[in-house]
């Protein structure tokens, strides 16, 4: 039995631009829709995990019909509308401010900008008002920036990639970037402990799930990362097209398939063929 699909939004539920009815291609499309509509027919619950603040993700939500979500990559998780983080001892509070300002406070954002100048900066505008995550937009990889964080004491945080940014037609820099690099990621500068997969972990520790009966679908390092809790991680085909690297990854796990359509068709792909195959 298929109880729990957990799926990612930008470059996975969500076509190019972030639009639910947008395919691979810019075309109009229906499979993001009929995913919820398919789950919805199997019983079967339909759980966000995503990069993005809570308070964006609330609103999409009830356009959504969904219940529950994970945002900022797992910082925090809403779960019929009881709110929990996952921060471990960082939490927001009236003395120390949120916990994008707390981590702010410790110089990490500003470490991490200078010692990588060209190849790292703030993704703005939508780095602007986190709750948790400082997020930047750049090319770096993830164990030098541990090492930068290791070496000032702040091991406790960490850089995650979030995948490449493809949401405006290309992953090229665009007007007002000041980085150099070829290939544009996006990154969260997160507390330790937080990631996707906790956060998928905790939901369905809420709900009962077994491994067995949940999947995700995702198109980035950190979301193929819930593999290690659920029975199937699917990853997008864009996410190949987007970035080839992706590939040598796959083999940490023994349960991750790659669908051959992009975005909800993807995702759609997903969900029909666990169905199909558990009947079976």
């Amino acid at each position: 039995m298929l109880r729990a699909v957990y799926v990612d939004l930008d470059g996975t539920l969500l076509g190019p631009r972030g639009s639910l009815f947008r395919a691979s291609d810019g075309g109009f499309s229906m499979e993001g829709a009929r995913v919820l509509q398919a789950c919805h027919r199997a019983d079967v619950e339909v759980v966000i995990y995503t990069g993005r603040g809570e308070r964006g993700v609330d609103e999409l939500m009830r356009l959504l019909g969904q219940r529950s979500y994970i945002f900022e990559l797992g910082c925090g998780i809403v779960i019929d509308g009881e709110h929990e983080w996952l921060t471990g001892d960082l939490v927001p509070s009236e003395e120390r401010g949120t916990i994008f300002e707390q981590i702010e406070d410790t110089g990490a954002p500003q470490l991490l900008l200078d010692t990588f100048p060209g190849r790292l900066e703030y993704h703005t505008p939508w780095s602007v008002g986190r709750e948790v995550s400082h997020v930047f937009r750049g090319h770096v990889h993830a164990d030098e920036a541990s090492a930068v964080l290791e070496d000032a004491g702040l091991g406790w945080l960490r850089l995650v990639d979030n995948g490449v940014i493809s949401g405006h037609g290309d992953t090229s820099p665009g007007p007002g970037w000041t980085i150099d690099v070829e290939r544009v990621h996006c990154y969260h500068l997160i507390p330790g402990p937080a990631s996707k997969a906790r956060g998928v972990a905790r939901h369905m520790q809420n709900r009962g799930y077994r491994p067995e009966e949940c999947i995700a679908c995702g198109d980035s390092r950190e979301d193929m990362e819930a593999a290690q809790v659920v029975s199937t991680f699917w990853l997008m085909a864009n996410a190949i097209d987007q970035d080839p690297t992706l590939t040598a990854d796959i083999g940490r796990y023994g349960n991750v398939r790659v669908t051959s359509a992009g975005h909800g068709a993807g995702v759609y792909e997903a969900v029909m063929t666990t169905l199909a195959e558990l009947r079976a």
